[in-house]
C-alpha cells in the first residue's frame, strides 16, 4: 500500500506528489498540467536513463506510468538525496563541479548515444508574446531597450543538449556539497549558454570562479549567460499573465525593470 504527501513548493508545470511505497522507498510522482507538458515529461524518460550514467552530478531517472485506478498517465522517479541551494553558500569547490557537470552535458553527442533531436519548438512562440505583451508594460524609456534583449537572445548560435531550466531551486546540495540536478522537462537542443545565465549572474564571486574554472566559457558564452540572464524575469511575467496571478506579473516586472536598468 503505497501513501501520497505534497511537495513543499508546487511546480508551474506539474502537479507533484511524494510517494511512499510498500517498502517505504520516496519517489517523486508528476503529472503534467498541460500537454506541452506531457512532451517534456516523455522527453525525460527517454533521455535521462541515457545519460545518467555519463554525469557527474546525480539527476533523476524517470519511467512512466500509464493512466490507472491511481491516477492520470504521470511520471515516476526515486528522490534525488539533497534539497534547493542557498546561492549564498556555494563554494568556489562547488562551481567547479556544476562547470564540469556542464562541460560534460554540453558536450554529449545525442545521435552518438542513439537519442533524436529535441529543440525548444516554442522558443520563437515565446520571444513573439514577450514582445506583444511584456514589452508594452515597461517604463516608456525600457521598451526599446527590452525589445532589443528579446531580438538579441534570438540570435542564432550553436546548439548543444542543455538543462534549460536551471537555477538554485534545481540544483541540489547534500552535506554541504552540490550534488544533483533535478527537473528536466526544458532540456533540449539550445544554446549552452542557457545554463551559465544564472550560475555566472546569480551567484557569489567564487562560485562564478569555479564554474570559469573548470567550464571555461569562451566570450561568446559569456555574452550570451548575461542576455539569458537578463532574460530570465520575462518568463514569470508570463507565467502571471497565463495564470491571471497579479503577484508573478508584478515581481516579474521589477526583475525585468532591474535588469534591463542595471544589468
Amino acid at each position: 500500500m503505497s501513501t501520497r504527501r505534497p511537495v513543499a513548493v508546487p511546480g508551474w508545470d506539474s502537479e507533484a506528489a511524494i510517494v511512499d511505497d510498500a517498502h517505504g522507498v520516496a519517489f517523486i510522482e508528476r503529472i503534467p498540467r498541460r500537454p506541452d507538458v506531457r512532451d517534456g515529461l516523455e522527453w525525460e524518460c527517454r533521455l535521462l536513463p541515457v545519460i545518467a550514467p555519463l554525469l557527474p552530478l546525480v539527476v533523476p531517472v524517470p519511467y512512466e506510468i500509464p493512466a490507472d485506478a491511481d491516477g492520470p498517465w504521470r511520471v515516476r522517479h526515486q528522490i534525488v538525496p539533497g534539497a534547493a541551494a542557498t546561492p549564498s553558500a556555494l563554494t568556489r569547490g562547488d562551481g567547479v563541479i556544476v562547470g564540469d557537470f556542464l562541460r560534460t552535458l554540453h558536450d554529449l553527442d545525442l545521435g552518438a548515444l542513439g537519442l533524436e533531436a529535441r529543440f525548444d519548438s516554442g522558443l520563437g512562440f515565446t520571444f513573439a508574446r514577450m514582445e506583444r505583451e511584456v514589452v508594452p508594460l515597461l517604463p516608456a524609456t525600457l521598451r526599446e531597450p527590452g525589445a532589443g534583449l528579446i531580438a538579441e537572445a534570438g540570435e542564432t548560435t550553436p546548439l548543444s543538449l542543455a538543462h534549460g531550466d536551471l537555477g538554485p531551486a534545481h540544483l541540489l546540495v547534500e552535506a554541504g556539497v552540490v550534488s544533483g540536478v533535478i527537473d528536466w522537462t526544458d532540456s533540449c537542443l539550445r544554446d549552452p549558454a542557457i545554463d551559465l545565465a544564472w550560475t555566472l549572474h546569480g551567484t557569489p564571486e567564487r562560485f562564478r570562479e569555479g564554474i570559469r574554472a573548470s567550464y571555461r566559457p569562451d566570450p561568446q558564452q559569456e555574452r550570451r549567460a548575461f542576455v539569458w540572464h537578463r532574460l530570465g524575469p520575462w518568463h514569470e511575467v508570463l507565467h502571471g499573465l497565463d495564470e491571471g496571478e497579479p503577484t508573478y506579473i508584478e515581481s516579474g516586472l521589477t526583475g525585468v525593470i532591474e535588469r534591463l536598468e542595471h544589468g
